[in-house]
C-alpha cells in the first residue's frame, strides 16, 4: 500500500461517515447504477479468481479506481470551485513531476533508454516508466481545458493564459517520456477538445501552444534523432516492430485465449499471470528490463496485456467488459451531452471540457496500458472528476 492508497481511503471513509450522518440518498438513481454497475463484475471475477487471496486483492484495487474514490468526489465536488482546486492540484503536481523529469533528461540521471540514461521518469522510477507520462498528460489535459473555454464570469483574466503557458510546458516532459502510448492519447484528446471547444479560439490557441512547445522543445534540445526515431516507429508497428511492441501482441494475444477459454467470467481478477505463458507465443520476453534513475539493472516481469480492454476481458470475462467498460461509456456520453448544454448556456464549459477531455485522454490510453502503480490513484481521481461533471449537474456548472 502506498500513501496515495491510504490517502484515498481516508477519503471513502471520510464521506462514507458523511453520508451516513446526512441521513439523505447522497446519490441519485441514475448515478448509483453508473457508478454501482462495476461492482457486479468485480464480485463475480473474484468468485472466479483460483487464487482467492489475489482474488481479493484485486477486487480492492478495481473497487478503489473504478467505484469508491469516484464515487467520493462526486459527493465532495459541491462547486465549479472544488472542481478546479482539485484539477488545479493535478497540474501542479504534473509542473513538478515535468520538472524532475526534465531535469533528469539533462544531467543524465533518468531511465535509461537505448543506452542512455535520458527518458524521463520524475520520481516514478525506471520500474514505472509510464507513471510521470500519465501525471504529466493529466495536467496537460486540464491545462488545454482552461485555455479552451471560454473565461467565466469572475474568473481570473491571467487564468487562461497561465493554463496556456502550462500546456506549453509540459509538452517538454511528456516528449521526454518517449512514450508512445502517451502521445498518441494526447494528440487524439486534444484533438476532440479542440472541436469541442469551437473551431475559431481553439485553433489559435492550440497554434500558440504547439509554437510554444515547439520553441521549449528545441530550447531543452531535444529536438534530435531520438524523438524522430522514436515518433517514427509509431508508424512502424506492424511493418518492422521492435521487442516491446512484439511482445505486446503476444501479450494481447494470450489474453484473447485466455476469453476464449472463460468468455463469460474470464479467468479471474489477478489470474493473467498464472495463465501467461499457457497462452503466450515461444517469443515472448521474460521480462522488461529497466536500469537508471537511481536504481540498478532489474527485469520486470510481464504480468499484464499493457491493454486494459484486453486485461479486462481476459480477467473478468464478457461480464466485466460490458460493465465497467459500459460505466465509462456511460460517463464519457453524459458529460459530452451536458458539455453541449453548457456551451449553449455559455457557463461551466471548463470543467465540462476537463472532465470529458481527461476522459477521452484515458479511453485511449487504456489501448496501450492498464491500472498499476503509484499513479493509479490519480486515475481514481480521473474517473471521480469526470463523474462528478456528469452526474451532478446541479453541483459542477
Amino acid at each position: 500500500m502506498t500513501p496515495a492508497d491510504a490517502a484515498s481511503g481516508v477519503l471513502v471513509a471520510f464521506c462514507a461517515v458523511r453520508a451516513l450522518r446526512a441521513r439523505t440518498r447522497p446519490l441519485t438513481a441514475a448515478a448509483a447504477l453508473v457508478l454501482g454497475a462495476p461492482v457486479v463484475a468485480i464480485a463475480v471475477a473474484t468468485l472466479a479468481a483460483a487464487d482467492p487471496a489475489a482474488g481479493v486483492a484485486g477486487f480492492v484495487r478495481y473497487l478503489q479506481v473504478f467505484v469508491l474514490v469516484p464515487t467520493a468526489l462526486v459527493l465532495l465536488l459541491r462547486t465549479t470551485r472544488d472542481f478546479l482546486v482539485v484539477a488545479g492540484s493535478v497540474v501542479l503536481l504534473a509542473l513538478v513531476q515535468g520538472a524532475f523529469g526534465v531535469y533528469q533528461y539533462a544531467t543524465g540521471t533518468g531511465a535509461s533508454y537505448v543506452g542512455e540514461n535520458i527518458r524521463a521518469v520524475g520520481t516514478f522510477g525506471p520500474s514505472d516508466v509510464m507513471g510521470m507520462a500519465t501525471v504529466v498528460a493529466y495536467g496537460l489535459m486540464i491545462s488545454v481545458g482552461l485555455a479552451l473555454a471560454p473565461a467565466a464570469p469572475g474568473s481570473p483574466r491571467r487564468l487562461r493564459p497561465v493554463a496556456l503557458g502550462c500546456a506549453a510546458a509540459l509538452v517538454v516532459p511528456l516528449v521526454l517520456s518517449f512514450s508512445r502510448g502517451t502521445w498518441i492519447a494526447t494528440v487524439l484528446a486534444c484533438s476532440v477538445m479542440t472541436v469541442l471547444a469551437g473551431w475559431r479560439q481553439a485553433v489559435r490557441i492550440l497554434a500558440v501552444t504547439a509554437a510554444a512547445g515547439v520553441v521549449l522543445v528545441g530550447g531543452a534540445g531535444v529536438g534530435s534523432q531520438l524523438i524522430s526515431d522514436r515518433l517514427a516507429s509509431i508508424t512502424q508497428v506492424t511493418d518492422a516492430p521492435d521487442s516491446s511492441v512484439t511482445d505486446r501482441y503476444s501479450l494481447w494475444a494470450a489474453a484473447t485465449d485466455m476469453w476464449r477459454e472463460r468468455p463469460a467470467t474470464g479467468v479471474g481478477l489477478k489470474g493473467f499471470p498464472a495463465h501467461r505463458d499457457g497462452h503466450a507465443a515461444l517469443d515472448l520476453s521474460s521480462g522488461s528490463d529497466t536500469d537508471g534513475a537511481g536504481q540498478g539493472f532489474a527485469r520486470e516481469p510481464l504480468l499484464s496485456p499493457h491493454n486494459m480492454y484486453l486485461l479486462i476481458l481476459s480477467e473478468q470475462g464478457l461480464i466485466g467488459i460490458t460493465l465497467i467498460v459500459g460505466s465509462w461509456a456511460a460517463l464519457l456520453a453524459v458529460g459530452l451531452s451536458r458539455l453541449a448544454g453548457a456551451r449553449r448556456a455559455g457557463r461551466g464549459t471548463e470543467c465540462g471540457l476537463i472532465a470529458t477531455g481527461l476522459l477521452l485522454w484515458q479511453c485511449v490510453d487504456f489501448l496501450y496500458a492498464d491500472i498499476g502503480g503509484p499513479s493509479t490513484v490519480l486515475t481514481a481521481m480521473l474517473f471521480g472528476l469526470a463523474a462528478a461533471w456528469a452526474l451532478r449537474p446541479e453541483a459542477v456548472r
